[in-house]
């Protein structure tokens, strides 16, 4: 399975990366039985649609998976929408993409873009309601939801898939404070994608909302992470602190995500990938 950094900047795109976007890819037969390159999207906020770009054709992507309905997490599902809804390269009619979500997606979506999409949206997306602990398939992934820690309903995400004799597996923490959901989302993952929005002493009087570095870590460790990569930092947030924080109570290897860093999940550690020249369908 290959991971890659669409954006990972918290709450609004910051001026090195979009929002929140992470580009899952792994092999598996098609419907003809021949092998071929599975793509899912976990999360498509604010500005990440341009980044895709840079690895994936958009039209190539076979479900978007939102973790919650924040503008930074889902609001460039509207101009993947026109991409679907008008580009002369893709057959018509098209099979609506599937896009999974908390209820009320297809609504905010429509919200957010505007009447005229009224008539078309239910054409171009199929959009399906995550539920908790509700297991379903996208290919060679299987990705399990778990309900998690924040002001509106989220979902952390469990994404695996088979890797030779092994299954991988990625776990995606979405917005949320510690929780036994988040843990159990991570437990025993190859890589945890995983928020470190707030920093110790500067956010201690908030709750519910995110996670610090050293509660990140505190969590890699109660659910024997392989490999911790924080993620979602705003621009307030130094990674630095972050990072420093996650070493006091995780012992393993640390990474701070940034926009195009590429990591095969499922393999022995290795030096971070360069991004790759973009691939179109």
């Amino acid at each position: 399975m290959r991971l890659t950094i669409i954006g990972c900047s918290g709450s609004f795109p910051g001026p090195e990366s979009p929002a929140s976007s992470y580009l899952v890819e792994a092999t598996g037969p098609g419907p003809d039985g021949s092998p071929r390159t599975w793509r899912v999207l976990l999360d498509l906020g604010s500005g990440a649609l341009g980044a895709l770009q840079r690895y994936a054709d958009p039209l190539s992507l076979d479900a978007v998976v939102i973790s919650h309905l924040h503008p930074d997490h889902f609001m460039d599902l509207c101009g993947l929408y026109v991409a679907r809804r008008y580009a002369p390269s893709l057959n018509r009619p098209a099979p609506a993409l599937p896009v999974y979500g908390p209820a009320g997606t297809f609504d905010r979506v429509l919200q957010a873009y505007g009447p005229d999409a009224a008539g078309e949206l239910e054409n171009v997306y199929d959009v399906r309601e995550l539920a908790d602990g509700g297991t379903f398939r996208v290919g060679p992934f299987t990705i399990t939801p778990r309900l998690v820690r924040h002001p509106v309903t989220a979902f952390a995400l469990r994404v695996e898939a088979r890797s030779g004799d092994r299954t991988a597996v990625l776990a995606y923490s979405g917005d949320t404070d510690a929780c036994a959901g988040l843990t159990e989302v991570a437990r025993d993952a190859d890589v945890f994608l995983c928020e470190a929005s707030f920093t110790e002493g500067r956010d201690d009087d908030a709750h519910g909302i995110h996670l610090t570095g050293r509660r990140a870590g505190q969590t890699a460790t109660e659910a024997g992470v392989g490999r911790l990569v924080l993620t979602h930092l705003p621009v307030w947030t130094d990674p630095g602190v972050a990072r420093g924080e996650a070493v006091e109570t995780y012992a393993g290897p640390i990474e701070v995500a940034h926009s195009g860093l590429q990591l095969d999940v499922g393999v022995p550690v290795t030096a971070p990938k360069k991004a790759r020249k973009p691939v179109r369908a």
